[in-house]
């Protein structure tokens, strides 16, 4: 097996945990809900406060893992939210409860990102998307697998130890990690000159620079990268936090059947992702990068957008299971697009360009989440905050239609770095 395989296969295991460990307090928010007197407004201050922190720690934790290199970086944030994870279980009340998210969220902050640096140091331009796609495929997988290995926990385990036991998994990750990754191809055990030569020049280790900011705020690109993202959050956010919620209290499931209907977006999530990484580095190859990430990501989430809609609107629970899981689906397809317009635009600076977007996204998040909460208890209904995440996705997507991943951030690349064409 190619080395960049193994690292692929490290990753995309990052992101099953990441999605297991994200969700897990979605899942058994009904539980932790009952159990701490929670009303509709403080659950979401507790989704809100992972998000917040998220979004506070992305750039510099993405900007870290430029200048110092991934695997110092992932080891560290793996081991943190790791911790924090397990000290969810120890909660005693509202206050306890939204430090240790925030305090999650906080360590979890630039796992991406430092996925992103790594595909920009590991991978071929043509291989990019199709890598980004099985890494946010393997994060749909970990949502699947949330509610369906977490119910049962519940139910024998309860919430508390269950919140232990995932953290014990990330630690796990995270030493292994540390033991094998080395940062740059060349100085991996095991590799071949075929591999090398596949890969492409190397980043020396002068290539380590700080981010250039003053190019980084003056980019249009970015600007609208971060504009599309913060809307485009909205929806994501809503199924990995208020969903089993919404199932529960507002569609009428029972918490078995919450289970697997919960499941069902992510599977389809994970073959959006796929399929959605394929088509974009194919489209990109045959037309270019404009067609291959923003037009594909403009499509994804203008279609999302009505399916997200009709969701709002409908009163049946076979309506709800099939447009909550297509319209998931569907907006998965632009993710493999949207973070290779990252690499393509960042290049060297990869990490920090997605750390940009994901924070403004995460900020989005933190909003919708908390403003969800307060428009249940207004409303008394969930139809409402559905219907204005269908708007948000829609503005996203013609955000994204804007976005022109040909041009990068600088024109020529820092001293000791190979220049990367764009894709």
């Amino acid at each position: 097996m190619r080395r960049r395989g193994i690292v692929l296969v490290f990753l995309s295991s990052l992101s099953v945990l990441t999605f297991l460990d994200r969700l897990c307090i979605a899942v058994a928010g009904p539980r932790i809900q009952r159990d701490l007197a929670l009303t509709p407004e403080l659950w979401g201050w507790v989704l809100g406060a992972f998000a917040l922190a998220y979004g506070l720690f992305e750039i510099p934790s993405g900007a870290s893992g430029d200048r110092t290199g991934p695997r110092r970086a992932l080891s560290r944030i793996v081991l943190w939210w790791s911790c924090f994870t397990a000290l969810t279980g120890a909660a005693a009340g509202f206050r306890s409860l939204v430090a240790t998210q925030f305090l999650f969220g906080a360590g979890e902050a630039g796992a991406y990102p430092n996925a992103a640096g790594v595909i920009a140091r590991w991978f071929p331009p043509r291989e990019r998307a199709r890598a980004q796609g099985a890494i946010w495929a393997s994060s749909r997988l970990g949502g699947a697998l949330a509610p369906l290995l977490i119910v049962p926990l519940l139910g024998t385990a309860g919430w508390r130890a269950t919140f232990v036991l995932l953290g014990a998994v990330g630690v796990v990750w995270g030493l292994s990690w540390r033991a094998w990754f080395h940062d740059h191809p060349y100085e991996q055990p095991g590799m071949t000159a075929a591999e090398l030569a596949e890969i492409g020049p190397p980043h020396s280790r002068a290539s380590r620079h700080n981010a250039p900011w003053r190019a980084l705020l003056a980019h249009r690109q970015v600007w609208l990268l971060a504009a599309m993202y913060w809307c485009y959050v909205w929806a994501s956010w809503f199924y990995f936090t208020w969903f089993p919620t919404y199932l529960v209290r507002g569609a009428g499931f029972t918490e078995r059947e919450m289970a697997l209907v919960s499941a069902l977006p992510f599977v389809l999530g994970c073959c959006g992702n796929l399929a959605g990484g394929a088509l974009s580095d194919r489209l990109t190859a045959r037309f270019g990068a404009k067609i291959g990430r923003s037009a594909l990501g403009s499509a994804s989430l203008a279609a999302s957008s009505a399916l997200i809609l009709a969701l709002a609107f409908s009163s049946h629970k076979r309506g709800v299971i099939l447009l909550s899981a297509a319209g998931f689906g569907v907006l998965d397809l632009m993710l493999p697009a949207a973070w290779s317009a990252c690499v393509d635009i960042g290049r060297s600076y990869a990490g920090v360009v997605s750390a940009v977007m994901n924070s403004a996204g995460l900020f989005g998040g933190f909003v919708c989440t908390v403003l969800f909460g307060y428009l249940v208890r207004r409303t008394g209904s969930y139809r409402a905050p559905i219907a204005l995440i269908a708007v948000m996705v829609l503005a996203a997507a013609i955000l994204f239609f804007f976005v022109n991943p040909g041009e990068p951030l600088l024109e020529t690349e820092p001293e000791g770095s190979s220049r990367v064409a764009a894709a």
